[in-house]
């Protein structure tokens, strides 16, 4: 009887181990997933920047426009629109999944409020620097805003005593030299004009992120993970359109002119295709890269999301250099490495490599 026992017993932890290994693998592969819908959110993003109103916009009849309006209103509005997109996508997939009355009731709820803190940090702030670096210098500013779990690993050991240790000092050491491989393509003889500008522009982005990442962190333990990201892109397409936009109407002079771009925006039928598109991207992304965190462990999920460096600039060239022919989008070899090597620095601050090879040999 003992006999049986036992191998029933060893039976029941091999069935076990194949379980978690198999779960784990599955982790790996949806953050790693979240990472290339991050990327064709952002060419879709651009894609829909280019057509229907925005072509007048951006285009060399620019209808009297400013060059602030040019630069940063216009960027906050592409912001507001992709982000309102989202939020639709997650408030329907919300009703779908029988969560909306959850997602209504935690809003005053206190894990809620944290989250609509932390959209409001990263929604209205970094989202627009990210559409504006995108407009300035191009999809070379995707690997910079990866900077943003390097700059969370050192906001939460300054903001919440977490730890900061030699290997993660390392990853960040190696992202940070990455990021000035980047830079340097935005000041070569051969860049676009005012990429160094878009380039300074996506570091606030990463900021804002990195600091989002710290305060979301303690939000996303209590709450439903798809609700928290239903809160969080509500908050910020709401925020985006009444906050964000007058304040940029107001310095440009007239509050009026920022509502009149964003109704003219949403109304544009062949730009909306496509940031309908960008903002179910965007949804997905940050979905997968939540469930796949609670699989695989939230320090390799944010390794695995991180390759959005990589990913975000061979979606761009992809969607925007190969199938629609525009020109611009091409990526120097310097780009590349750098950006294979903030994928390495991720992967460093977040976990030792060497336990993959670990976990691997125990399976």
């Amino acid at each position: 009887m003992s006999e049986r026992s036992t191998t029933a017993n060893a039976s029941a932890i091999a069935a076990k181990k194949k379980l978690s290994s198999q779960f784990f693998r599955k982790g790996i592969a949806i953050a790693l997933f979240s990472a290339v819908m991050y990327g064709f959110y952002s060419a879709f993003l651009t894609l829909g920047m280019t057509k229907g109103v925005w072509a007048d916009w951006y285009g060399e009849n620019t209808v009297g426009l400013s060059p602030f309006v040019i630069t940063f209103v216009l960027g906050a509005v592409g912001s507001a629109v992709n982000d309102t997109c989202s939020a639709i996508w997650a408030m329907l997939y919300a009703g779908v999944k029988g969560k909306f009355g959850d997602f209504i009731r935690c809003l005053n709820t206190t894990p809620g409020r944290v989250m609509i803190l932390a959209a409001l940090i990263g929604g209205p702030i970094s989202s627009t620097a990210y559409v504006i670096g995108l407009q300035m210098a191009g999809s070379i500013v995707i690997p910079i805003t990866a900077l943003c779990p390097a700059i969370g690993a050192i906001l939460g050991r300054v903001l919440f005593k977490q730890e900061l240790n030699k290997r993660m000092m390392l990853g960040i050491a190696i992202c940070v030299i990455a990021s000035f491989m980047i830079g340097s393509t935005s000041i070569s003889t051969n860049a676009q004009e005012g990429a160094f500008l878009g380039v300074c522009i996506a570091f606030i982005a990463a900021l804002g992120w990195g600091f989002e990442g710290c305060v979301a962190g303690y939000g996303t333990s209590m709450i439903d993970s798809e609700i928290g990201i239903t809160i969080r892109q509500a908050t910020s397409g709401l925020s985006n359109l009444i906050i964000l936009l007058p304040i940029f109407g107001m310095i440009a002079g007239n509050v009026g002119l920022s509502t009149n771009l964003a109704f003219k925006a949403f109304t544009s039928g062949p730009a909306m295709i496509w940031f309908a598109a960008s903002g179910l991207c965007a949804f997905v992304s940050y979905m997968f890269w939540y469930r796949g965190n609670s699989m695989c462990g939230a320090a390799l999920g944010m390794a695995c999301n991180g390759t959005y460096s990589f990913w975000g600039p061979f979606c761009c060239w992809l969607v925007l250099g190969v199938f629609c022919g525009i020109s611009g989008w091409s990526i120097p070899i310097i780009a590349w490495i750098a950006a294979v090597l903030m994928v390495f620095g991720i992967l460093v601050i977040a976990m030792n490599p060497l336990e993959l090879l670990i976990k691997k040999e125990d399976k």
